[in-house]
């Protein structure tokens, strides 16, 4: 009969499974809890359990290193050999392995390894619920419809290794995002918001701020295709950083595939991006936004080594003071790059030293601006200069004299990030944020509003 393991019991038979020359072994316990809500009704909840174990087999032969990875769901105990011996079959059968590197070794084992995974259940929502009730029966006497979800998940990670590691992460990650409708659909208007444990986030406030903008949206202009002084607010910020943070591998910036490649060979490191003192950072410490301290990887790509599982992760800054400062690398593009190690980190902040809210940056605008609520459908155009397209979202507002007037057509943009922070005239205040396209995979972001002079609306797009 089949026995299901603690998740530390699973590595550890794993590593004992092992025949390879080097193993690792993640265990990722999940858990996960969910509302989702329609016309100012709860429509469904649920809470879920799993499990996704991955084996790293590596082997050494005349040639070099190779690697084989098998992740499965579901894992027991009468599995793991299977397991297992599939992950060394896949080694054995492929060729040396770019990105071969020695096991990391000497990291101190983490505090309750041994212990119990962390858990989420609905007692997440026992305080925002009753409060997300309120905002409906708001929302209707104002004749607005709310809809939505929210969503938290706990994902406890153990990670063992042949050379001695016995690593734990426990990550909380929750996501609301509430979507404000007029009762014929002519008006729409969306908040997010990120969050560890659903105690810092107000349905009340962020129904207030989307009564707000469906007001402003009574009145409509139409406004042609152009270059226009342009406030984006943090999220939007957030999901262009997040690309070009995606884009910021050393290897292929070193070969001259991507903006960050020098003219004539070399990458642009030392060169300065933005005339604010921007710096853009990775600290798995940050407060309100940790993450995994060590690395944790499933499996090699441009961005990751299933080698370096485990290393370190100390604070790192991309951009410093305005100036390009590192570039993403592995034990091995950092060796090939002739470039410090600094391996990606699963969160974003960038701080610029500004003091305004976006609601003061609009106060002050002179003349003419538009205000964005979100981006979507973010697609690259050209990694030569980063530039990407996409479309604004639920809600673009014309700004006159420090007033919002009235709700504009949506566009479609094509700009680089890069560019836009080359051109950027003000920061504001960084706070915490919730990408509106990458929230899926990336939700630890703190960013301010930016002022851009001149944002590139390429087209007009009719939808909403």
């Amino acid at each position: 009969m089949s026995r299901v393991s603690k998740p530390y019991e699973i590595v550890e038979r794993a590593l004992e499974l092992s025949t390879a020359d080097g193993c690792v072994v993640i265990a990722d316990e999940e858990s996960s809890a969910n509302l989702r809500w329609a016309g100012n009704a709860l429509t469904t909840n649920g809470v879920t359990r799993g499990r996704t174990l991955t084996v790293v087999a590596t082997v050494d032969g005349a040639e070099g290193t190779a690697s084989g990875v098998v992740s499965r769901a579901a894992v027991t105990t009468d599995d793991l050999e299977q397991l297992v011996r599939a992950a060394e079959a896949a080694a054995r059968s492929a060729g040396p392995a770019e990105d071969a590197q020695p096991l990391v070794t000497g990291v101190p084992a983490s505090p309750g390894f041994t212990d119990a995974p962390a858990e989420t259940d609905s007692e997440v929502f026992a305080a925002f619920a009753p409060a997300l009730g309120d905002a409906f029966a708001r929302a209707r006497a104002g004749g607005r419809e709310l809809y939505g979800f929210a969503h938290h998940q706990m994902t406890s990670t153990y990670l063992g290794t042949s050379t001695g590691l016995r690593l734990r992460h426990d990550q909380p990650n929750g996501t609301l995002e509430l979507n404000a409708k007029s009762p014929d659909r002519t008006r729409s208007a969306w908040a997010g918001r990120s969050t560890r444990d659903f105690k810092d986030v107000d349905p009340a406030e962020m129904d207030a701020e989307l009564a707000r903008r469906l007001g402003w949206a009574e009145r409509r202009i139409e406004l042609p295709a152009g270059r226009y002084e342009t406030l984006l607010p943090p999220t939007a910020v957030a999901d262009l950083l997040i690309y070009q943070l995606w884009s910021s591998t050393a290897r292929d910036a070193t070969e001259g595939r991507t903006v960050f490649s020098k003219p004539g060979g070399g990458t642009r490191l030392g060169e300065t991006l933005s005339p604010l003192p921007l710096t853009l950072r990775s600290d798995p410490h940050a407060p309100g936004l940790e993450s995994a301290p060590f690395v944790i990887a499933h499996s090699s790509g441009d961005g990751g080594s299933v080698f370096d599982n485990g290393l370190p992760l100390p604070r790192t800054d991309w951009v410093a003071d305005g100036r390009l400062e590192r570039l993403t690398t592995t034990r091995h593009t950092a060796a090939l790059t002739k470039q410090p190690l600094a391996p990606a980190i699963d969160n974003l902040i960038l701080e610029g030293g500004g003091e305004r809210s976006l609601e003061e940056m609009v106060a002050a605008t002179t003349g003419r601006a538009l205000l964005l609520t979100c981006l979507w459908y973010i697609r690259e155009v050209d990694p030569a200069t980063l530039l990407l397209t996409g479309l604004t979202r639920d809600g673009v507002y014309l700004v006159e004299d420090g007033e919002v007037v009235g709700e504009v057509n949506n566009f479609r943009f094509n700009e680089s990030p890069v560019g836009l922070l080359s051109r950027a005239t003000e920061a504001g205040r960084t706070e915490k944020t919730l990408p509106r396209e990458w929230g899926d995979w990336f939700t630890r972001a703190a960013m301010p509003a930016l002022r851009i002079p001149d944002f590139n609306m390429s087209s007009v797009s009719r939808g909403v």
